[in-house]
């Protein structure tokens, strides 16, 4: 079943969304964004939600404005990093709440990964095909986010999130829920032998590619399937597989309801993923 409802818009001025309906709850709101129900023109059109694209930053703000208010948080809630494609990952304290809200250069730098356990604080992360990861301990009430595009995912940027939620939080691996929502799937994610020589080299010992990438109608060319890929990663580092959900959802087959990098050939706006527990 898949996990992500696609939310579509029913009034003016309500954002498309993905909601992760197996967590989402009066506590804990977590999901992605479609790329409707905002403002801005061509090519951002219209619920651009990143800055760095070159839309205009006054419809960013309002779209961030929008998607925020939708889920029951206030827009000062909204926290993010400058995402790089690597794999720190940083503490969000009640301090840091609102960082990169109104300008990257409040955000946390060079950063792909966040956790809390601030309720009040609303995560997020922007995608155009890379992989959103999430994470709940409804034990220690901690959630986390990742951005994995492919050096992210052969980083293993999910461990050193589930590592991070030990660490400062206290989260015991069995008790994490992960999930891995919409992202480019293995029909349309074709990469290189540069690619793949790095996928290979953070494989164990004899252990099968055939799981996660199949060869391409183009000699030299593999399909990569990250959602998997980064399954595999979670349940080696002693996550449940009965605890992942992933979607099924492609961003690069649905044009109408995603931003794609591939598909819009790099120029393009950014869905977010989210994750936040709300104040009481």
């Amino acid at each position: 079943m898949e996990p992500f409802n696609w939310k579509a818009i029913e009034t003016i001025g309500e954002p498309e969304t993905f909601i992760l309906e197996s967590w989402s709850n009066a506590r804990l709101s977590a999901g992605f964004s479609g790329r409707s129900g905002g403002v801005g023109s061509s090519p951002y059109e219209a619920l651009n939600l990143a800055y760095h694209v070159g839309d205009d930053p006054a419809d960013v703000l309002e779209n961030r404005r929008i998607l925020a208010k939708s889920l029951g948080f206030e827009p000062s809630a909204w926290t993010c990093g400058e995402q790089v494609h690597g794999t720190q990952v940083a503490v969000v304290t009640k301090a840091d709440k609102g960082r990169g809200y109104l300008n990257r250069e409040g955000a946390f730098q060079n950063t792909d990964g966040l956790v809390t356990n601030v309720p009040g604080i609303l995560l997020t992360s922007f995608y155009a095909d890379c992989v959103p990861l999430y994470f709940f301990d409804p034990v220690h009430k901690a959630v986390g986010l990742a951005h994995a595009g492919w050096k992210g995912t052969v980083g293993q940027i999910a461990v050193k999130v589930i590592k991070t939620l030990e660490r400062e939080f206290g989260s015991r691996r069995k008790d994490v829920v992960a999930a891995i929502g919409p992202s480019i799937g293995d029909c349309c994610y074709e990469v290189d032998e540069a690619v793949m020589s790095k996928v290979r080299a953070g494989l164990a010992e004899g252990e099968d590619i055939a799981a996660f990438a199949k060869p391409s109608v183009n000699p030299g060319r593999c399909m990569l399937n990250l959602k998997e890929l980064n399954r595999i990663i979670m349940i080696k580092a002693g996550i449940l597989p009965t605890h992942i959900e992933c979607t099924t959802w492609c961003t690069s087959c649905h044009p109408d309801k995603f931003f794609s990098y591939r598909k819009h050939n790099g120029t393009t706006g950014r869905m977010a993923s989210w994750i936040g527990m709300k104040e009481r």
